[in-house]
């Protein structure tokens, strides 16, 4: 199975297209840049940038998810260590949840916002689907971040068209998530999801999003690819693209097939995303991502067809969120 974008094929699909201008869109994705989103320190010079769309936002090319260890209550130290050395090594955006341990994300995330917001670009979500219940939710979640504002406010888990019947409804959280950002408690707001590629499609063509965070991984071809018509609608429309479920939480791995995570990340980097979101359980594993982004370089197309082909036995497992969540 063929993938279906590389950096020069896209340029390609676009011009052929019909919409050549909109491949203006697409550079700021790969133009790589040094400068921190908050303070510099002394190793944060390492980690790759990217602009996240038309937020204008320079992030980090590599990003810490909410999830493994950061949502752990009973191992918060270890949680608070990988934090900061994220932030230590250049990472500038973190993405969370307040469905994420219960809320435990949020807090343990919040225990380091208290001293370092402003080197964060921070996005966490709602999982409401009303206007009331959103905006219940947010005044939790900035109390459990230890903030008074969201960079980055998101749709959390859109799976079915009746999710975007619901949030769209008169008395549905989109209204909530564009009053926060009127009011500027948000500066930008977001769709998430990792289910049905033709769901989100539907979503960004119906409301202005900013953002879009979904699935992408070396089984995304085989089945509902997110990497084909939503892909190139996000570009088209310059949203900030972040991808998850690099790994499929771990079951992309195995012997005989992708054992990589260098190829994991860099297959996924080598599309026309803003930034990559992988859970971490360890420093050692934190600092394994952040050396992989920081030597990234763009695979040519061979390449990214061997690296799908590498999983083609066991895609079901590379999609199972597709199926099952």
């Amino acid at each position: 199975m063929k993938h279906s974008f590389t950096r020069r094929s896209f340029l390609r699909i676009l011009a052929a297209g019909g919409i050549g201008a909109a491949a203006a869109k697409v550079l700021p994705f790969f133009g790589v840049t040094r400068g921190a989103f908050g303070r510099e320190n002394s190793e944060s010079g390492r980690m790759p940038r990217r602009t996240l769309g038309r937020t204008g936002a320079e992030i980090s090319l590599f990003s810490l998810g909410g999830e493994a260890t950061v949502e752990r209550a009973d191992r918060r130290d270890e949680a608070a260590e990988i934090i900061n050395r994220a932030l230590d090594l250049g990472v500038n955006y973190i993405d969370t949840s307040p469905r994420y341990g219960g809320g435990n994300s949020e807090r343990n995330i919040g225990e380091v916002m208290a001293r370092r917001r402003d080197e964060v670009f921070l996005a966490t979500k709602t999982h409401e689907r009303s206007y009331d219940g959103t905006m219940r939710l947010v005044e939790q979640s900035l109390d459990r971040l230890q903030t008074d504002h969201l960079d980055l406010y998101q749709l959390h888990n859109i799976r079915l068209d009746s999710d975007l019947d619901q949030v769209f409804a008169d008395n549905g959280a989109i209204h909530a998530l564009e009053r926060l950002k009127d009011e500027g408690v948000v500066s930008h707001i977001g769709i998430t999801g990792h289910r049905d590629p033709d769901v989100l499609l539907r979503g960004i063509r119906e409301h202005q999003f900013d953002t879009i965070l979904m699935s992408l991984n070396a089984g995304d071809s085989y089945y509902k690819p997110f990497q084909e018509r939503l892909l190139e609608e996000a570009v088209s429309q310059n949203l900030g693209i972040i991808a998850m479920k690099v790994t499929a939480v771990g079951r992309i791995f195995r012997d005989g097939g992708l054992s990589s995570m260098e190829d994991a990340l860099s297959y996924v980097l080598s599309f026309p995303v803003s930034t990559a979101i992988v859970g971490i359980s360890t420093v050692a594993e934190l600092e394994q991502n952040v050396e992989i982004a920081a030597g990234f370089e763009e695979l040519p197309g061979e390449r990214m067809d061997e690296i799908a082909g590498l999983v083609a036995e066991y895609e079901r497992e590379a999609n199972f969120f597709k199926h099952h969540w």
